[in-house]
């Protein structure tokens, strides 16, 4: 399938996270919201739509190889180890092909 001009969207369920974790700075009880996005440079775009619903920073790890969700979660591991957040949080699925396997593959 070419996806050259399809317009990529933050996944509504992530969507919902963000603003939710934003909701929490404005109540004082996070300190800072960083939006992180494993895959392409396309994902740019989707991350800079995180920073203008309220993210602090954004954090792409970039790769061009289709990562598995056990991958991924690792990935994520090693960002959690590095940031060192209070708390973490995420969509509660995804729209795409990992069926919510990633959440299942995430320790934190």
């Amino acid at each position: 399938m070419d996806l050259a001009n399809v317009k990529m969207a933050v996944n509504p369920f992530c969507e919902i996270g963000i603003e939710e974790a934003v909701r929490l700075k404005e109540a004082d009880i996070a300190t800072e919201v960083i939006a992180v996005s494993v895959g392409a440079s396309q994902c740019k775009e989707q991350l800079r739509t995180c920073l203008a619903l309220g993210a602090d920073r954004a954090i792409l790890v970039e790769t061009d190889e289709e990562l598995e969700p056990l991958a991924i979660a690792k990935v994520l591991e090693a960002i959690y180890e590095q940031e060192r957040p209070e708390s973490s949080s995420s969509g509660n699925r995804v729209s795409t092909a990992t069926m919510g396997r990633l959440g299942r593959c995430s320790r934190r």
